[in-house]
Formats: C-alpha cells, sequence, structure tokens
C-alpha cells in the first residue's frame, strides 16, 4: 500500500507531503530542509549520523544534500508528514527570528522526541491543510515561524560540521562538476583526471566524502535541477530533456522511484503552472 498526497505550497520554497508506505527509498537528496513527524509505524534510514530509527511520534529532519534513505520496520507501512523548505526561505524566515549566519544552518538531530515541538508540528500540517483550501493562509505562516523559533533554538548548529576526508578539496571539484548541468556527462576517467587520483581511489574517496558514488550523486544533480525548473512552471517534456533524462517517462520512473511521486503531483503543488 502506498499513498503520498502532497499539498499545494502556500508560501514561496515550502510545500508538504503526506505519506503511507511500506516501501523502501533508495539514498538520494533533496535541495531544502526537511522536518517531518512519524504517525504511526517505525522506519530505518541512513542519515549524516549514520543509520538510525524513527517511530511513531518521533520528528525528523534532514538538511540540504544530506544523503537519506528510507526503510519500513518490520514490512507494515508506516505514516509520515513532511514539510519541505527550501534554504533561501529557511534563511529568510531564520533572519525574521533573529538567528546570526542563517545561511550556515544545519539541523543537528535526524530524529528525535519532543512532543511539545510535535505538537507544533501537528498546528503547521493542520494550517497548511485549511490555506490548502483557502481559509487562513496567515494563520499557516504564522504557525510556522513558531514551530521553527523552537525548532531552531534546540535542533540547529549555525556551523555545520565539516567534512574530513583526504583530498577533499579534489572531491569538491568533482562534486562542482557533477554539479554543472551545462556540459556533457563526464567520464570516470574524466572527473579522476580532475582529482588526480586512480578511478578506484576516485569512488572510494567520492562516496566516503558524500555518501553517493558519483553516477548516483549525478542522478541526485539531475533531479534536483527538474524539481527546481518544475517549481517555475517549465513544461515536463521540455525538464525531462534539459535535465539529461531520455524522455518524460525516465523523469517519471525517476521522481517515483526516489521521492515516491508523479511529476505531475510535484507541478500541482507549486501552482500546477505550465509555460
Amino acid at each position: 500500500m502506498e499513498r503520498v498526497r502532497i499539498l499545494p505550497a502556500t508560501l514561496a520554497g515550502l510545500y508538504a507531503t503526506h505519506t503511507v508506505s511500506a516501501r523502501s527509498y533508495p539514498k538520494h537528496w533533496h535541495d531544502g530542509y526537511g522536518i517531518g513527524l512519524i504517525d504511526a509505524g517505525a522506519q530505518r534510514s541512513a542519515s549524516g549520523r549514520g543509520q538510525v530509527h524513527a517511530a511513531a511520534g518521533d520528528l525528523i529532519t534532514v538538511n540540504p544534500a544530506e544523503v537519506h534513505d528510507g526503510e519500513a520496520l518490520g514490512g507494515q507501512a508506516r505514516q509520515w508528514r513532511m514539510l519541505y523548505l527550501e534554504p533561501e526561505l529557511m534563511q529568510q524566515l531564520a533572519q525574521d527570528l533573529g538567528v546570526p549566519a542563517p545561511q550556515r544552518l544545519e539541523l543537528s538531530r535526524p530524529v528525535f522526541s519532543d512532543p511539545q515541538l510535535a505538537q507544533r508540528f501537528v498546528h503547521v500540517f493542520g494550517a497548511l491543510e485549511a490555506a490548502d483550501l483557502e481559509v487562513d493562509r496567515l494563520a499557516a505562516e504564522t504557525e510556522l515561524q513558531e514551530m521553527l523559533a523552537a525548532l531552531l533554538a534546540s535542533y540547529a548548529n549555525q556551523t555545520p560540521r565539516e567534512v574530513k576526508t583526504l583530498g577533499f578539496a579534489a572531491m569538491e571539484q568533482v562534486r562542482a562538476r557533477l554539479a554543472d548541468q551545462s556540459d556533457l556527462t563526464p567520464s570516470l576517467a574524466e572527473l579522476a583526471d580532475l582529482a588526480g587520483l586512480s578511478r578506484f581511489q576516485l569512488l572510494r574517496s567520492f562516496k566516503r566524502a558524500y555518501g553517493l558514488p558519483p553516477h548516483s550523486y549525478l542522478l541526485q544533480c539531475r533531479l534536483a535541477l527538474a524539481r527546481r525548473q518544475i517549481a517555475q512552471g517549465h513544461g515536463l517534456v521540455e525538464v525531462a530533456l534539459s535535465c539529461g533524462f531520455a524522455d518524460q517517462s525516465h523523469l517519471t520512473r525517476a521522481f517515483q522511484r526516489f521521492l515516491g511521486l508523479t511529476p505531475g503531483a510535484y507541478r500541482q503543488a507549486h501552482g500546477g503552472n505550465r509555460r
């Protein structure tokens, strides 16, 4: 059983999902921050701090570009709600709350229990659902501000942990090359030459630094670009071809595999506009 409901964006840079699923999600990442609540069931997932478990009542978070996955425990469907905030929106909201250097914020706990904050999350989600019905968008913004104030006060670092990897500067060059969508897909030999390593050394070092091998990281870059273009109103065929997918079907399969929803549903959440 799998159900994914996506709420239309109430604020620019924010959308919410409500999911019931027993499926496993492969390793992937998002451009922005994710804040969620497990409503029922339990899951095991990778995070920036290794494997973690989350059960009903737990809050879960993910930072921009943090590699994670998700596996239901006991073969039973779990149910969870998520808020996804683009970094620019988080920066704006954090500045409103007087948090210094908000562009460097890192949510510090991938899983934690905080009944009061969980209740605030429920209020935010309820306000967003009401705003979806054009009842009161001001209420949604107010609830979001109050929840983030509590979250950032207790569960955020203003200076993220540094990744300590031999040759990390070289890995950053490789990562930047993979993120560059304006050129042809690089070969493994090209990336190894860029880093000054053998191909095997490159694969091992890159995965240690970013949690994914280069080809998987490249796919996540393409998905991130596709999400941005869809949110801007580009047509799905245009997005698929401009982001390196073979066709719209290829784009749809990638969305469903990693995000659990279709590009069309994602487009509807961002206003349903098409150019």
